[in-house]
């Protein structure tokens, strides 16, 4: 890979980290938090933004940093006051510089429409319409420069001349900032003399590395401003002592040196003799003798520094397709315990026995290995959480509606894969809960609510998965009107009778819309059906909790992994199968009386005088030797998002266990009604079976009247 190309992505890299933490400082100056802290922790995020994109060449995107930057910087220098109004523009800006960083990063830094906010800007920092960011950077050429260090050059005429002392601190070349480049920057701009002052010099006993002793005193003439010169610094601002001063018009000379502290005078400790055990046990002496040639101040900054150092090692990149791999190979860990522990099973050894209990602890110790390995994969939510509120925002404007948003739990760890796979249905579920879902500013004031409405979005680990909740204070579900629009587009039949939750699950059929009109927003009939459809692939739930005049709640229930599940392994036949134990209610032995027949093909089982319909997985797969109209075998109470509660009879259960996901569609092709595959203790392959296509799949049955072709690969 091209050098520039690596440095590249791990700007971009950067540039997401900066993005998060200017986002998160706007929204606490938005809620009242805007303390010196905070602006200048926004005010790096985009100043070190615009220096990468300088070096890239990314035009667009450096001239409307700096802009943003100057605003940011009278900010905190206290000429600009933090209002509402300025914040608003803030946050706008925000939006669009991420937006510059996107176009930058996919090769388009161009294109995107950012006068109207730039002019705001521009007005808020006090500037005219010039644009000083992209210029900033020509004239970099690396050709050598000779600077005058005595005599002046040829003689122009100067409108001001200027002072200059620039002294540079360690930090300064420890970020890899240059001060030849600076220099050649000051050249540019006028005429220049520079003389270096060694004052600062140590002796060579006494001289650190990594310190910096040399400092510079320039005279520049020109037609120069003072913002010019402190441009040429911005990179090396905060890492240096800088003094920039204005000189009459006839100063021929360069000014005195400014005094500087003298050094103290150098005290040299005795140094011990180097023990004739050779070098390696010299060591820890001559370590002791570089740190008593250090102050009191050194050693403090060397003590800061090495914790500093120790901090920023604690974490590293790591390629995600490592990760993957350390997990299979976990995965693979896991089938191979099993199926040590079914062979000691069938040669009869005790628990107790050496081999047995080394395989207890061996079960033990996996699991937490696996468990270890899982948690690398894990990322907080607060990845997609953080692209909400532009998205509040967005649709606030678009709506004429006042929304707040709340987030809560940002912080808690699921899957990566969940992590890439939730956003598009978050956005869904936020567009509708500010468009469907909160009233007009008029109506809600009318109903005496606040003028401002609240989307609170939520996140928390329970019973060992992952629930998100999307809740507005709205209006709610407007049942009677989901009703007539599902019998107006045929979804249902008028002379249906349904339950308020049926009623409200209305809203996820394909093609259902209420909007009266079709907008950029919302309207056309899709986005509902394709979030369940997403949670469900997901092997997620979807429930709705809605209250007419308070409000919605979306509550989605999420694996933690989709690497491995918790599934109860059933025996249908001469075949094995496992069902996920997230849609288990609970399971029950079949009585005599317990199963009613309705029609030629339909079942209902009786659950504590409830009626839910029977799926015999022996009659709906084809499988041979299962119970297919006989009173034995057991019944698994599953809850589907489509359908409901149903009952699936299998012949016995086996057992529960956490199982490896093995892609069934990645190794063979999909199957209604199948979602993976496992490998069991005794090395067979079981099917992991989709609770939601085996009700799609009893349903076709039924319409179609004719078998599923579907037969058994565990065998």
């Amino acid at each position: 890979m091209d050098p520039m190309e690596s440095i590249k992505i791990t700007y971009f890299e950067e540039c997401a980290e900066l993005l998060v933490a200017m986002e998160e400082g706007l929204i606490a100056m938005e809620n009242g938090e805007a303390d010196d802290e905070i602006i200048n922790a926004v005010f790096r995020a985009v100043h070190s933004i615009k220096g990468g994109g300088g070096a890239f060449g990314f035009e667009a995107l450096v001239s409307f940093a700096h802009i943003f930057e100057t605003v940011l910087d009278r900010i905190r220098s206290g000429e600009l006051v933090p209002e509402p109004d300025v914040i608003k523009c803030l946050l706008r800006a925000g939006d669009l510089i991420s937006d510059h960083v996107n176009a930058a990063r996919s090769g388009s830094d161009a294109g995107i429409d950012d006068e109207e906010v730039k002019d705001e800007l521009r007005e808020l920092s006090g500037e005219a319409s010039e644009e000083a960011g992209a210029d900033d950077f020509e004239g970099l050429d690396f050709a050598p420069m000779q600077f005058d260090l005595g005599e002046s050059g040829p003689e122009v005429k100067a409108e001001s001349v200027w002072s200059i002392h620039f002294a540079p601190h360690a930090s300064l070349y420890s970020k890899a900032n240059e001060p030849y480049l600076i220099l050649r920057e000051l050249a540019v701009l006028g005429d220049m003399a520079v003389e270096a002052d060694l004052s600062r010099l140590p002796p060579l006993s006494l001289l650190e590395p990594e310190e910096a002793y040399i400092a510079w005193n320039i005279v520049l003439r020109g037609d120069i401003t003072r913002t010019a010169i402190e441009e040429a610094f911005e990179f090396a601002a905060e890492d240096c002592d800088l003094v920039i001063e204005l000189l009459p018009p006839d100063n021929d000379e360069l000014p005195a040196l400014p005094q500087l502290p003298d050094l103290p005078e150098p005290v040299y400790p005795a140094v011990p003799d180097l023990p004739a055990s050779g070098l390696a046990d010299a060591m820890p002496a001559a370590v002791a003798v570089s740190d008593a040639l250090k102050s009191p101040e050194q050693q403090k900054d060397a003590t800061a520094e090495t914790a500093q150092k120790s901090a920023a090692s604690q974490s590293i990149r790591v390629d995600l397709d490592k990760v993957d791999r350390l997990v299979n190979l976990a995965g693979e860990l896991v089938i191979t315990q099993a199926m040590l522990a079914q062979s000691v099973q069938e040669a009869g050894l005790r628990s107790t026995s050496k081999l047995g209990a080394g395989l207890v602890e061996f079960e033990h110790l996996l699991r937490e290995l696996q468990e270890s390995v899982m948690a690398i994969r894990t990322q907080p939510v607060k990845s997609v959480f953080q692209r909400m509120p532009r998205l509040v925002r967005e649709l606030a404007v678009q709506t004429g509606k006042q929304v707040r948003l709340v987030v809560e739990g940002e912080s808690t760890e699921v899957d990566k894969t969940v992590i890439d796979r939730i956003g598009e249905p978050l956005t869904h579920m936020i567009r509708n809960a500010i468009d469907h879902g909160l009233e007009p500013t008029e109506a809600r004031i009318a109903a005496g609510k606040p003028a401002e409405g609240t989307v609170t979005l939520s996140a928390e680990h329970r019973s060992g998965r992952i629930v998100i909740e999307i809740a507005d204070d709205g209006a709610g579900i407007n049942r009677v009107r989901v009703r007539d629009k599902a019998i107006e587009k045929g979804l249902i039949p008028a002379s249906a009778v349904l339950s308020d939750e049926e009623t409200d699950n209305l809203i996820f059929m394909p093609g259902f819309s209420t909007a009266s009109t079709i907008s950029n927003i919302s309207g056309r009939g899709v986005g509902m059906d394709v979030v369940r459809r997403s949670i469900v692939e997901l092997g997620g739930r979807i429930s709705i909790v809605s209250t007419p005049g308070s409000g919605s709640r979306f509550v989605l229930t999420l694996p933690l992994t989709l690497a491995v599940l918790d599934g109860m392994v059933v025996a249908v036949g001469d075949q094995t199968y496992v069902l996920p134990l997230s849609h288990i209610i609970e399971s029950m032995k079949l009585g005599k009386s317990d199963i009613h027949s309705y029609g030629r093909e339909w079942e209902l089982l009786d659950v504590r005088g409830s009626f839910v319909p029977v799926v015999r997985i022996g009659n709906l797969l084809g499988i041979e030797g299962s119970c297919h109209k006989d009173a034995n075998g057991v019944a698994i109470l599953v809850e589907s998002e489509s359908t409901g509660r149903f009952a699936v009879i299998v012949d016995a259960i086996l057992g529960q266990r956490q199982v490896v996901i093995k892609s069934f569609e990645n190794n063979y092709r999909h199957i209604e009604g199948v979602a993976a595959a496992t490998i069991l203790g005794n090395g067979r392959v079981a099917l992991i079976l989709d609770i939601d296509g085996l009700a799609l799949l009893r349903r076709a049955q039924r319409e179609s009247a004719t078998p599923v072709e579907l037969k058994a690969t565990g065998s």
